[in-house]
């Protein structure tokens, strides 16, 4: 029998796993993983579709599938970016959608301080960068100074550059017709619509149940979603399309 492993959604640390529940937001703990993986050695499958987050977590997921005793098989089946293409590097096999990208980039923090702490932060920073290359490094049998160089950039690539980079093994379904389709102008939810029903909702271990998050209907939301749209409409037709679109964000 395989295992089969979702890494979804952010990378985040065992003790922030619970309010991300409370939200019913998707996202990946060390626990998450290392919960599932039996003394037997049973084979593994980990999906991964992530942006990345935090980097001590993605070293801690890495460590433990590597560690494994079984034959782990990774499967990108959207994106595998900054912490995630690390997790995903501890696969014994890396498979990629033909849709899929994998994204590698420096590791980044936020400081304030005099210029001694941010002197000491940047030779901290650099150190991470090493560690996570070294990652790289065993992977795709690449020098350090080429993965630095591509962390450095930036670099994204899609499935048939991640196999010829040697980040990933195959890509997925090569032997069959590709099928896809790409939808146009599909609708979904404006951001602020979606942050304005989010931060009415706050952890029940921080509020009383006479606070808003109990008081907010089904007719608040119908009418707060009506009215951002409407807006947006307007705005649509004032700004082109391009400014129009909805904006990425991404973290380490």
């Amino acid at each position: 029998m395989t295992i089969k492993i979702n890494v979804k959604g952010p990378i985040i640390s065992n003790d922030d796993k619970w309010i991300y529940d409370y939200f019913e937001m998707e996202s990946t703990a060390p626990k998450d993983v290392s919960d599932q993986l039996t003394d037997n050695g049973e084979a593994i499958e980990v999906t991964i579709n992530s942006g990345g987050g935090d980097v001590y977590a993605g070293s801690e997921i890495y460590t433990s599938l590597k560690d494994y005793s079984g034959v782990v098989t990774v499967k990108i089946v959207g994106l595998a970016a900054s912490a995630a293409s690390l997790i995903a590097m501890a696969g014994d096999k890396v498979l990629i959608s033909p849709t899929a990208q994998i994204m590698i980039h420096n590791v980044s923090t936020v400081l304030y301080g005099d210029h001694q702490t941010l002197d000491k932060e940047s030779v901290i920073l650099q150190s991470h960068d090493k560690s996570i290359a070294s990652a790289y490094e065993l992977k795709t049998g690449k020098s350090i100074e080429d993965i630095l160089a591509l962390m450095e950039n930036e670099t994204w690539m899609n499935a048939q550059s991640a196999v010829e980079e040697g980040f990933a093994d195959e890509v997925m379904f090569q032997n069959e017709a590709l099928k896809l389709v790409a939808g146009i102008q599909t609708p979904l939810l404006p951001q602020n619509v979606i942050d304005t029903i989010r931060n009415a909702k706050q952890p029940v271990k921080m509020i009383e149940a006479s606070s808003i998050a109990a008081q907010i209907t089904a007719e608040d939301v119908t009418e707060i979603v009506n009215t951002i749209l409407e807006k947006q409409t307007e705005l649509k037709k004032e700004s082109d399309l391009e400014n129009a679109k909805p904006k990425s964000r991404f973290f380490f």
